[in-house]
């Protein structure tokens, strides 16, 4: 990134169980095939570039903004979704933000079957405990009405459960498979993985 200049800033997804290891977003494609690079808007003197990636910009309209042909899903871990070819004769006079929101919307479903697909890949949870935790959760919800502070000082002891549990599991899948197995298994990439076992197994990640 050249001096001066700030992070694009684009439209992103992630989910709760993955973070940023499958961070989705809209990639705006050019006519020959390439990814849109982000738009700097100059604002005269002084250091700071404001810039944006997010697919509403690539409409044609200005010499910095050149126009988008397609859009596709593209996620933090490499995946790619199918392109969405862009109708400019049937947007017409729209703003590409109104005109092309259904594509865009078709982007993030396909990440969505994408990280469905993460899912599936990871190891499974056993059909009892995601019932079991189900129904925790549920059960929980509903105290939430009666008593607040009760629900809180659950979700309390959850949390210490949570941690106890979660700091043998660490240290056993440290000792029994490799970083590359434990982040496979969960479906995060070799930083995250690396840093929630020593998170819950409380060592260093630098060790």
């Amino acid at each position: 990134m050249d001096e001066g200049k700030e992070r694009a800033v684009e439209e992103s997804w992630t989910a709760d169980e993955y973070g940023a290891s499958h961070e989705g977003t809209v990639k705006a494609l050019l006519e020959d095939g390439s990814t849109a690079e982000p738009v700097y808007f100059d604002m005269g003197s002084g250091g700071y570039v404001p810039s944006t990636s997010h697919w509403s910009v690539y409409d044609g309209r200005s010499a910095r903004t050149p126009r988008a042909s397609a859009f596709r899903a593209a996620c933090a871990c490499g995946w790619t979704g199918a392109r969405h070819v862009l109708d400019w004769d049937q947007a017409g006079d729209q703003p590409l933000h109104a005109a092309a929101a259904a594509d865009a919307d078709r982007c993030m479903t396909d990440w969505d079957r994408h990280i469905m697909e993460v899912g599936e890949a990871t190891v499974p949870v056993p059909e009892r405990i995601a019932e079991l935790l189900e129904k925790l959760e549920a059960e929980v919800e509903r105290y939430t009405e009666e008593s607040p502070a009760g629900a809180v000082k659950i979700a309390r002891r959850m949390e210490i459960s949570a941690a106890g549990l979660g700091y043998w599991a660490a240290r056993k899948a440290r000792g029994a498979m490799s970083q590359e197995e434990v982040a496979a298994a969960l479906g995060l990439n070799a930083r995250q993985a690396a840093s929630l076992l020593a998170r819950f197994g409380r060592w260093s990640p630098y060790a």
